[in-house]
């Protein structure tokens, strides 16, 4: 019976620590397409006459009826603070988020965050985040919107 005690003080224990909050995955989305099975991401830089008025558009798209609201923020990663860049919202079939790119300047890190429920949003409790070191390299550069929007449509296979 001795022998037995430790491993029964241990499972006594572990029983009588509060439940695990549920995981939440954390993904580096690295280029302009991010694929996953539960969620896609294109970016696209839409030229405007002044950097200023230069936006970076984000289409989202998501497999997953789970992802319900997705926050779109802005990390500084020197001093960890955050800037909203595109605030809580609710997450269609098709979500486009728009930034002005002039933002990525001072908060280059940035966090897609997505939530099952408007509780989990208020809580910051994200069921997926999608981080980025910056606008990626590889995302290309229109002057219309137009083919912007093409080139959206084809990266996630809408036409």
């Amino acid at each position: 019976m001795t022998r037995h005690l430790p491993a029964l003080v241990l499972g006594a224990a572990l029983a009588l620590l509060p439940a695990a909050a549920p995981a939440q995955d954390v993904v580096h989305g690295a280029d302009s397409l991010f694929v996953s099975p539960t969620v896609k991401l294109a970016w696209v830089v839409r030229r405007g006459a002044t950097e200023a008025e230069t936006i970076v558009v984000v289409r989202i798209a998501a497999a997953d009826a789970a992802y319900r609201l997705v926050r779109v923020d802005g990390i500084d990663p020197f001093t960890r603070q955050h800037k909203i860049f595109v605030a809580t919202r609710p997450l269609d079939r098709e979500t486009d988020v728009a930034i002005p790119r002039a933002q990525f300047a001072e908060h280059p890190s940035t966090e897609f965050r997505f939530f099952a429920s408007p509780e989990d949003a208020a809580a910051d409790r994200a069921k997926l985040t999608v981080f980025y070191l910056g606008v990626p390299d590889t995302t290309p550069e229109f002057a219309g919107r137009r083919e912007a929007e093409g080139y959206l449509a084809r990266m996630l296979g809408e036409r």
